[in-house]
């Protein structure tokens, strides 16, 4: 895939391009559906396959508020790469970029600059200056501009006729810890990926559990609580526990993301880690004392380790 960061670097059309354009968030099995169809009709063409999205989000570019997101740029432009596409444009999103009009929009960028010939994107779909573009103005636009509009349905998730895929309903699943129905919805386990950095020491000190501090950016956080992970390092995979709260035994009210990695004894400080969510154990808890805390981590550890020998994490992962 190729990744274009600077629209201005394109210097000739794509060869029949065929677009589709937004934000991808999470990009779960909806927007991998899209891509399908985008990289289908590519072929059928003999043309190009191109996803547009963002960077940054267009409210956070704008000082709106926006959600939390599912997934950190690096891991979207990795997640979109992994679909098959041609050519991925993340286009910087600015106060200039927003003035663009839905109609010059189309024309000179979609058409002339990138050579568009099909655009395949969901019916509510709105772009260019105060969203003023929609299905009805490419449909418009399209004889005269000489590219087709295709209309791309919506993904039911598994199991459910009445409920869409989309990155608002993976939100709220995940701020509900229901991680492990996530799953459902993006095809794989919500991850959370950061930088290992050094805690308040007390992980294999005090309670002789160790735990690598992961700092999270403007990330979906998972409801407080304990859960059964997997965890990507520089040394390989291997199985975890991660509580993510404040920690409320210590009563010192700093929030953190702390993970004990079994049967692992590596200095990973200042490298990055993917932490997998599987399933949520329990509720953040205060325990009267440090040793009644430390028993809890032992029950669960072994809760942990048959859930995840229960969903088939056993293989390839450095455990004993």
């Amino acid at each position: 895939m190729k990744l274009i960061k600077d629209i201005n670097l394109i210097n000739n059309p794509f060869k029949n391009a065929v677009v589709t354009i937004g934000n991808f968030d999470g990009v779960h099995k909806g927007h991998q559906s899209l891509f399908g169809q985008v990289i289908e009709k590519a072929r059928q063409i003999q043309g190009t396959s191109i996803a547009i999205t963002f960077d940054p989000h267009p409210l956070k570019a704008l000082g709106i508020s926006g959600p939390p997101l599912i997934t950190r740029q690096d891991q979207k432009i990795e997640l979109i790469e992994q679909c098959g596409l041609d050519v991925l444009l993340c286009i910087h999103f600015d106060t200039a970029f927003s003035a663009i009009t839905a109609h010059d929009f189309i024309e000179k960028i979609l058409v002339h600059k990138i050579g568009m010939k099909a655009i395949i994107i969901g019916a509510d779909y709105l772009f260019g200056k105060d969203r003023q573009g929609n299905i009805e103005l490419l449909k418009k636009e399209q004889g005269r501009l000489e590219f087709e509009t295709i209309i791309s349905p919506w993904i039911n998730n598994t199991g459910s006729d009445l409920e869409r895929i989309s990155s608002t309903r993976i939100r709220e699943i995940v701020m509900e810890g229901k991680v492990d129905q996530a799953i459902k919805y993006l095809g794989r386990h919500y991850q959370i990926r950061g930088k290992v950095i050094k805690g308040r020491e007390r992980g294999g000190s005090k309670l002789g559990f160790p735990t690598a501090n992961i700092k999270l950016h403007d990330r979906l956080c998972p409801k407080h609580g304990v859960y059964a992970v997997t965890v990507e390092t520089t040394k390989g995979k291997f199985w975890g526990v991660a509580n993510i709260g404040f920690s409320p035994t210590f009563d010192d009210h700093i929030f953190t993301i702390e993970v004990h990695i079994l049967n692992f004894n590596h200095d990973i400080y200042d490298t990055r880690i993917r932490v997998n969510m599987v399933k949520k154990l329990r509720d953040e808890k205060k325990f009267s004392s440090i040793q009644e805390l430390s028993e809890q981590i032992k029950k669960d550890i072994k809760i942990a380790k048959e859930i995840l020998e229960k969903n088939g994490y056993s293989k390839n992962l450095n455990i004993s």
